[in-house]
């Protein structure tokens, strides 16, 4: 495991870096989290990602036959790198891993969300206590339409480890500018979007998911895009994403989610967090976060 941070750490040293952003873990995709592909070369590292799955709301109603409460605590890195030997296609790798425990995501929920909202607790009973993993790969397209730059973008990929397994094909487009002949907003304003239709398979973890998922997304994103390349960069995005559902109901019919994601990001840093909160519910896959740095920003600006 060493050798491998390090001949990635190296990797880092020796590529010329750009902006950019991690792909998300890919569970995560399933919590709501901001599921874009990355466009240039990139090397980041999550430092903390919590997903949280509750089996209760706060009336003591169960979501389905999952009879644990699950608080996933992920460290992950992603690897993006364009192919030179296919112009135009990037190849990504994720992996990440780590304890499942109750904390700190419980007490993220009921001692801090849930008593600034004013809401009862969420009420645990069975935890899972086990090391988990998941690890994806995608190779993505990136092209123009109609002489718009290379912002549009379809491709493959799978995610498999102790939680399920999933294929799935995916296309959209990513911070496109829609308001250029207002040239303020223009240069400050971007939207993004995406669908994904995955084939999910059981794991250790969830031993009954959905035969298929739909999976759609869209976002507005604000920030300095225009000068990225010579000032701090930072931007503010938020999303919205509809997933047909990772996970079932009693009669094994797919259990619709909807959420809500914000992203915040400032220079080699990111801190995203997503939640159910559209969905008018407190249990199944309810809420999750992440901070991420972005390794290759870090050494271009701060030690090259």
């Amino acid at each position: 495991m060493n050798r491998r941070w390090i001949v990635a750490l190296a990797f880092a040293l020796c590529t010329i870096p750009s902006l950019v952003f991690a792909e998300s873990p890919p569970q995560s995709v399933h919590w709501g989290a901001i599921a874009f592909p990355d466009h240039d070369p990139t090397l980041t590292l999550s430092t903390a990602v919590l997903d949280r799955f509750t089996q209760f709301d706060g009336a003591g109603r169960r979501y389905n036959d999952i009879n644990q409460t699950m608080g996933f605590n992920f460290f992950t890195i992603s690897w993006t790198k364009p192919l030179t030997q296919l112009p135009g296609w990037n190849l990504n790798l994720t992996a990440g891993g780590g304890p499942t425990r109750d904390g700190p995501s419980r007490f993220l929920q009921n001692d801090v969300v849930h008593k600034l909202r004013g809401f009862d607790p969420v009420p645990v009973g069975e935890k899972r206590d086990a090391n988990d993993f998941m690890l994806s790969g995608t190779m993505t397209r990136w092209f123009g339409i109609l002489g718009t730059s290379d912002v549009f973008f379809a491709g493959v990929g799978g995610a498999g480890g102790s939680l399920y397994y999933e294929p799935y094909v995916q296309a959209g487009f990513r911070r496109l500018a829609i308001l250029n002949l207002i040239p303020v907003l223009g240069d400050y304003l971007r939207v993004s979007g995406l669908a994904r239709y995955g084939r999910p398979f059981s794991g250790a973890a969830f031993h009954q998911v959905a035969p298929q998922s739909y999976l759609a997304q869209a976002s507005v994103g604000l920030g300095n895009y225009h000068h990225w390349k010579d000032c701090t960069p930072w931007e503010i995005e938020l999303a919205v994403t509809v997933d047909s559902g990772l996970f079932v109901d009693h009669r094994g019919d797919a259990l619709e989610e909807r959420f809500v994601s914000l992203a915040l990001r400032y220079s080699a840093f990111t801190f995203e967090t997503w939640n159910d909160l559209i969905n008018q519910k407190d249990y199944g896959p309810t809420f999750g976060a992440r901070l991420t740095l972005d390794l290759f920003y870090m050494y271009d600006r701060w030690f090259h």
